[in-house]
């Protein structure tokens, strides 16, 4: 962007905007400018909806009968279909479950389980940590097995990937900094080693276009409540290609993952397909409210989806940059579009007391130790005028030196 708009010109922009209506389909507080999609999108009129009608009829009123009568023992599947249709999966290879750390859980092992003669994990040491973390559980169910982290053991994770390595974990949009990863490339460069790969999309699902079938993925993972807005702890999803599925094998051998679940027999029996990533009774309250929320994306063009949001983190980019420059903030996502996910990440070195104040202000983003202010750009329901209004605000925050006073700096138990 080589020259800065006007409001005029902002204005313009969101008249221009075909995915603007689809704004009035959320519940988004008068006064306040939420930046925070990223971390929980906010909630939609259809999702409180479907909410309503699982609450107060299926559960309320048809009680067990909604098993059957409302689908919902089919909803992980169905649901999962309806999730991979945004991250570019065939039918009957995603399944809507559990949490994003317990599905990094089942799936490091089922990579694990079809490499036996490899042993080693390769991760990020910048990644979100739960992946590590996981990482380091299941090391530590399987004897001689080691994990390598990109930052750590070599400074890029392509020079971590040999004869060894069974599986490479991997985020396609970095948390922190918005990082977008290249995932065809780094598919192809684990495959020609012999190892499977894990995509973690959480911080991509919902915010630009994804081609696992294309980039010959082997698995993924990722949540709902981010960009799709699904709602807090919403479920996570699992894909995992069709080639794979003859010989999945997870150790959460769960009653619904079993081939006859209502057989009640005495011993496991894997079920078919991409059913073998289940394992215990889900969430059905918030498999509904997630129905309700994908409902908006039958109706979304992500190639549109994903030029909006490049034109509002560029904007952002070049807002903050001229109007706050002076005031000690450091880009810390990429500059280059391409290379970047739909979040805008800035260190300061008082980014804590800054956000607080930018929430005070009712401008929300959140904040990532050590120095990290965080924003994130959800195309469907944030406008071009949104990310003006927020500049004008955290310039005002930054000149005036109000982030100091004392109550912005009292950290709360969520940042």
């Amino acid at each position: 962007m080589t020259a800065l708009p006007d409001f005029a010109a902002i204005e313009a922009m969101d008249a221009a905007d075909g995915l603007r209506p689809l704004r009035e389909r959320f519940i988004l507080p008068t006064g306040l400018i939420y930046l925070d999609g990223n971390s929980l999108g906010v909630a939609s009129h259809a999702a409180f909806a479907e909410l309503q009608k699982a609450a107060m009829q299926e559960w309320g009123q048809d009680l067990i009968r909604s098993w059957n009568t409302a689908g919902w023992f089919d909803m992980p599947l169905s649901l999962g279909d309806r999730v991979g249709r945004l991250i570019g999966a065939a039918a009957g290879q995603t399944v809507v479950c559990d949490t994003t750390s317990i599905n990094i859980y089942k799936t490091l092992h089922a990579a694990m389980a079809l490499k036996p003669d490899r042993s080693v994990i390769v991760s990020e040491g910048g990644s979100f940590p739960t992946d590590i973390y996981m990482a380091e559980g299941v090391i530590s169910t399987r004897p001689g097995a080691s994990l390598r982290l990109e930052g750590v053991d070599a400074p890029d994770i392509e020079d971590l990937i040999d004869g060894d390595v069974a599986v490479v974990l991997v985020n396609h949009v970095n948390y922190k900094s918005g990082e977008l990863r290249d995932m065809a490339v780094l598919t192809k460069k684990a495959h020609e080693n012999g190892a499977l790969v894990i995509w973690d999309l959480c911080h991509t699902a919902g915010a630009l276009p994804v081609d696992l079938d294309g980039a010959n993925v082997d698995f993924a993972v990722g949540c709902t409540y981010k960009y799709l807005n699904g709602g807090p702890g919403a479920p996570a999803f699992i894909y995992a290609a069709a080639r794979h599925h003859g010989a999945i094998s997870q150790p959460l051998s769960g009653w619904w993952g079993h081939a006859r679940p209502f057989a009640f027999e005495k011993h496991y029996a894997a079920g078919e397909g991409i059913r073998r990533f289940l394992c215990g009774t889900q969430p059905i309250l918030s498999l509904r409210a997630l129905k309700g929320a994908l409902d908006i994306w039958d109706e979304v063009d992500m190639a549109a989806l994903r030029e909006k949001s490049l034109g509002l983190t560029d904007l952002f980019i070049a807002l903050v940059e001229a109007k706050c420059g002076a005031y000690g903030l450091e880009l810390e996502s990429p500059r280059e579009r391409v290379k970047r996910g739909s979040q805008v990440s800035f260190r300061h070195p008082n980014a804590y007391a800054v956000m607080q104040a930018l929430i005070a202000r009712g401008v929300i983003g959140d904040f990532r130790a050590p120095s990290t202010m965080r924003f994130g750009f959800t195309p469907l329901y944030v406008s071009y005028a949104d990310v003006w209004q927020a500049v004008v605000i955290l310039e005002d925050i930054l000149r005036t030196g109000s982030w100091q006073d004392a109550r912005f700096a009292v950290r709360a138990a969520v940042t």
